[in-house]
């Protein structure tokens, strides 16, 4: 075992258990990076209460037990109960040495694997995605790509809203003439749905055809359905070319909309009603649960089934998690949904769980706040509409074109313009990413393009510089090996110490489900990178074998901001 933290963990996991018995074995080393060591372990803060002495005493008697002489330079003890490790350089020579080539970067696979169910993305048919879609979109994705390069399970359902009464009105409009298919696909979606919204409030014939339409579109009516499915089709071709310009993993195999548990609504509503679990009030089906209350302490409804007999959004989504555990063997179900849904997803996971739908599954709400303009309101267009996702895409696309132009004029045409696409999404998806998701976040044209800063164009430098120094030595007819690694300079040792916590971030990201995490390693680790590239000469290096070690520092890192960015869902553009 040659890479730092696992070394470390085990260490002090033998030291506790010698030290303080079996018992206490699989205590959390809780090793992590530290600003006075390379290293230091907080398992003397968690083990206090249990051992009943203070935390310095546990860590100075943990230090005594440690057998790491080869490993580290230095083993030191700090209130309030630190045990901080200093390493050897020989140690981090060998280990580097062992990560590089590894193409995961170190990044283990999960001793435990899971099967993730993620509900993300989730637009409405017939109307256009726009910047609230964002969120969801990119949230998902990237937690997507995390859990499963860990080695899980991901299988990812896109719940699109795809039916319901509205649909009455739409395709009432459809057949009027509203829009052909084409048309509705691209471009349309929100005037086609502001023409129908517009004739079931004026004119009361085409609202009652509608209403009976929607009746029709229930039973099953062959012509209805017809309709219906033209309308999905449409914004399922839609809905993909987004996607593929957000070069996201959905796709269109892997859409279960609203519609899909239409048949398991009414087995789901007389399961609950025959179990006690859900009651008749006021000629409404709800689920009654004594830990939700409303501000005059009353009990909040979970609606199954409404007064008229049509089924809600509780109905389906509980539906969905039945059939996401029963069917698709989850063991995890995340809901990628905006923060407001907090107590629905709540109400139906309790209900889900009372109902004994969950057989063990843990069911998650990933909760993620609002995106805002310069002056903290929800961020609209100018007329106070909501802002086309195509539309702020292609916006995205050709700031980025103007921003790497002026830094780099030589750059062909055809190449920026493909570089451009990767910057201005990326830069899109890094500043949503890059916030802590449960919190809001202003949307800043100038701060997310800057090439300075904690941004993706940052990032995407940094990887494309490192590209150009191995062209370089390419072109001088130097060929990376595998040669002794040395760490001589300060800003040498910060870098291979940097280069070793993707592991921890890609893991710290998957178990919080927060991949801001997993930015801020990847801003740290580009940092550390710039720092070392400013002090420590690549190719004028003092000796070749100075030289070659740099080279191949150079490259694994290059490979550890690729992969992470990957794991963002971002590219890693070779020129900039």
């Amino acid at each position: 075992m040659s890479h730092p933290v696992p070394l470390l963990r085990s260490a002090v996991q033998r030291a506790v258990t010698l030290e303080f018995g079996d018992e206490h074995s699989q205590v959390d080393p809780a090793v992590h990076r530290s600003q006075f060591a390379d290293y230091q372990a907080d398992v003397a803060l968690r083990l206090a209460r249990a051992a009943k002495l203070p935390p310095l005493k546990i860590a100075e008697r943990i230090a005594a037990r440690l057998e790491l002489g080869e490993v580290c330079e230095q083993v030191s003890v700090s209130p309030p109960g630190f045990v901080n490790f200093t390493l050897r350089r020989e140690f981090l020579e060998r280990a580097l040495s062992a990560l590089l080539g590894d193409e995961r970067a170190g990044v283990a696979r999960a001793e435990r694997v899971e099967t993730f169910v993620i509900d993300y993305s989730a637009p409405n048919v017939a109307k256009e995605m726009h910047v609230g879609n964002i969120r969801s979109t990119v949230i998902g994705d990237a937690l997507s790509r995390t859990l499963g390069f860990l080695g899980h399970r991901v299988i990812r359902q896109n719940h699109i809203g795809d039916w319901g009464t509205p649909f009455g009105m739409l395709i009432e409009n459809l057949i009027d003439g509203g829009a052909s298919a084409d048309e509705i696909a691209f471009g349309d979606l929100n005037e086609f749905y502001k023409a129908a919204r517009a004739k079931f409030d004026a004119n009361p014939d085409f609202a009652e055809r509608s209403r009976q339409r929607v009746v029709a579109l229930q039973a099953g009516d062959p012509e209805t359905l017809a309709h219906w499915q033209t309308l999905v089709a449409a914004s399922r071709r839609y809905f993909t070319a987004i996607y593929d310009k957000m070069g996201v993993l959905l796709e269109d195999t892997d859409v279960r909309g609203e519609s899909f548990y239409n048949d398991d609504l009414g087995k789901v509503a007389a399961e609950l009603e025959q179990s006690g679990i859900a009651r008749v009030d006021n000629g409404a089906l709800c689920v009654f649960l004594p830990e939700f209350k409303g501000r005059d302490g009353e009990l909040v409804p979970l609606i199954v089934r409404k007064q008229d007999g049509g089924f809600g959004y509780a109905a389906t989504d509980l539906a969905a998690l039945r059939y996401r555990v029963r069917e698709l063997g989850a063991t995890r179900v995340l809901y990628v949904v905006g923060a407001p849904q907090q107590q629905h997803f709540a109400m139906v996971f309790a209900t889900a769980e009372k109902a004994g739908w969950l057989a063990g599954a843990r069911p998650e709400h990933v909760a993620f706040g609002s995106i805002l303009d310069a002056n903290r309101k929800m961020f609209r267009t100018r007329s106070g509409e909501s802002v086309k996702l195509g539309a702020l895409l292609d916006e995205a696309i050709e700031r980025a074109d103007q921003a790497i132009l002026t830094k780099n004029p030589e750059l062909p045409e055809a190449e920026r313009k493909k570089v451009a696409r990767e910057v201005g999404i990326g830069a899109i998806k890094y500043a949503d990413l890059s916030s802590e998701r449960v919190k809001d976040y202003v949307f800043d044209w100038a701060r997310m393009l800057s090439f300075e800063g904690n941004t993706g164009p940052y990032l995407q430098y940094a990887h494309a510089r490192i590209c150009s120094i191995l062209r370089k030595a390419a072109e001088s007819g130097i060929e990376l090996g595998a040669p002794r690694v040395l760490v001589a300079e300060p800003a040498e040792r910060a870098l291979v110490l940097e280069l070793f916590d993707l592991a921890s971030a890609a893991e710290a990201a998957a178990a919080g489900l927060h991949p801001h995490r997993l930015c801020t390693y990847l801003y740290e680790l580009a940092s550390k990178f710039t720092a070392f590239y400013e002090a420590c000469p690549v190719l004028r290096a003092d000796s070749d074998a100075q030289r070659d070690s740099r080279l191949s520092l150079c490259d694994q890192t290059r490979r550890s901001l690729s992969l992470g960015l990957g794991l963002l869902g971002m590219a890693a553009p070779e020129r900039m």
